[in-house]
């Protein structure tokens, strides 16, 4: 309790998101929640601040993620505009398409759509080079963002943000939505010996903060010099129902991210990448669901159901992933279910269950080795792992990065734009 209340200094739990049920209780929910109107960043650009692009030479950082309501690329409705001098384009992670698997370098080179040259962030370069950057006078960036610090869309906004400063481009951020929301903050903040590309700047793992206001907050933490403007989203507000009652379409931001039901997850689950652990990748669900050939998921989910886990249920499943770990392999373990948004805490969460795994099946449970764990590049510090190793229980490991967690809370509180 002593966690979750810290955690409660940081927040309202009272303007938390709407319920979020399970999918045999989700249709009669939709029915109840009105459709709230929801305009992104690129069409209120469109509608209103097309000046600022007047006789600029003009990038756009996107991928399929960067649609108007009606599913219209960006991209397109840039090009529609006489008036926007389009020249190229930058791809974050899975590439301009997003088709590429996690972690795949996606290389350089024309797009074939639109014939413009269309560099990769993901790929022999992360960051911006000045040959990329060369003549460019705004950089406009229209990306879902999915609300997780080791989600790399925010860290190769970092690195845009810091090429922008050298080449003197101005960077213009089209805001979107968090799917999280924007009112639950969780997780260690990341430690410096565990900065990666998974984690380039010292926030937990949920900041609750769209793009425009990470790119705020990373450009005056960061002292950097780069000319930044936010054009924000309409209509959405930080403690609004999820995503699924909006009339934004929901494109998945990458090929493991099908759903707003796999963000909600994902801040959590995504941990077993850093285990022997399937995280689900080559299923129906992925981050969904969780397994391995060794695992009793009836037991696991009778253990996970027991530990009163807030806003969450665990049901067994069987699944066989068609690539990643295991594949062609049957899988059994459980599928982790929301079902109250306003109280559900996937990192939480994902910690039990990754203690429960390693502590029903320690002979067979591994952490991914390597010069520098993954499972803590993807924490953001050792203490997750250590505190598992030893025998901890969760509250105990939570406790050891409350401090920080409140005084990014005093950071993130100065660059939120929305109500």
């Amino acid at each position: 309790m002593r966690v979750l209340s810290v955690l409660m200094l940081l927040i309202n739990p009272a303007a938390g998101n709407a319920a979020y049920a399970p999918p045999a209780k989700l249709a009669p929910i939709v029915a109840r929640v009105a459709t709230k109107h929801i305009t992104p960043g690129i069409e209120v650009l469109l509608s209103d601040r097309l000046a600022l692009l007047s006789g600029k030479r003009v990038a756009l950082l996107t991928n399929q993620t960067g649609v108007d309501r009606k599913g219209v690329s960006s991209v397109d409705l840039l090009r529609a505009q006489p008036g926007v001098n389009l020249v190229a384009l930058f791809s974050p992670e899975h590439g301009v398409r997003g088709q590429a698997q996690a972690g795949e370098r996606v290389a350089s080179g024309i797009d074939a759509k639109t014939g413009l040259p269309a560099h990769s962030l993901y790929g022999e370069t992360k960051m911006p080079t000045p040959a990329m950057m060369a003549g460019i006078d705004v950089v406009l960036v229209d990306l879902q963002d999915v609300g997780t610090r080791f989600y790399t869309y925010s860290t190769t906004l970092l690195f845009m943000l810091r090429a922008a400063e050298k080449s003197g481009a101005e960077v213009i951020i089209l805001d979107r939505p968090n799917p999280q929301g924007g009112v639950l903050v969780e997780g260690p903040v990341l430690e410096p010996p565990f900065a990666s590309f998974v984690g380039s700047f010292a926030m937990p793992v949920r900041h609750g903060m769209t793009l425009g206001e990470l790119a705020k907050m990373f450009v005056s933490e960061e002292k950097l010099r780069t000319k930044l403007r936010v054009i924000p989203v309409r209509g959405w507000e930080r403690a609004m129902h999820p995503y699924f009652a909006w009339d934004l379409p929901w494109v998945p931001p990458s090929p493991n991210m099908p759903s707003p039901k796999t963000a909600a997850v994902y801040p959590g689950t995504a941990l077993f990448e850093g285990t022997n652990i399937s995280e689900g990748r080559g299923s129906e669900k992925p981050f969904e669901y969780v397994g391995a050939p060794f695992i009793d998921g009836a037991a696991l989910a009778e253990r996970m159901n027991a530990a009163g886990l807030p806003g969450v249920a665990f049901k067994p499943i069987s699944f066989t992933p068609t690539f990643s770990k295991f594949a062609g392999q049957t899988c059994r373990g459980v599928w982790v279910i929301p079902t109250d948004r306003k109280t559900f805490m996937p990192f939480r969460t994902g910690i039990a269950l990754v203690k429960a795994v390693h502590d029903l099946y320690p002979d067979q449970f591994r952490f991914r080795e390597g010069v520098l764990s993954f499972f803590d590049q993807l924490a953001g510090t050792d203490a997750v792992r250590k505190g598992i190793i030893a025998g901890q229980d969760v509250t105990t490991i939570e406790q050891q990065w409350q401090a920080r967690l409140a005084e990014f809370g005093k950071v993130r509180a100065r660059y939120l734009i929305y109500r």
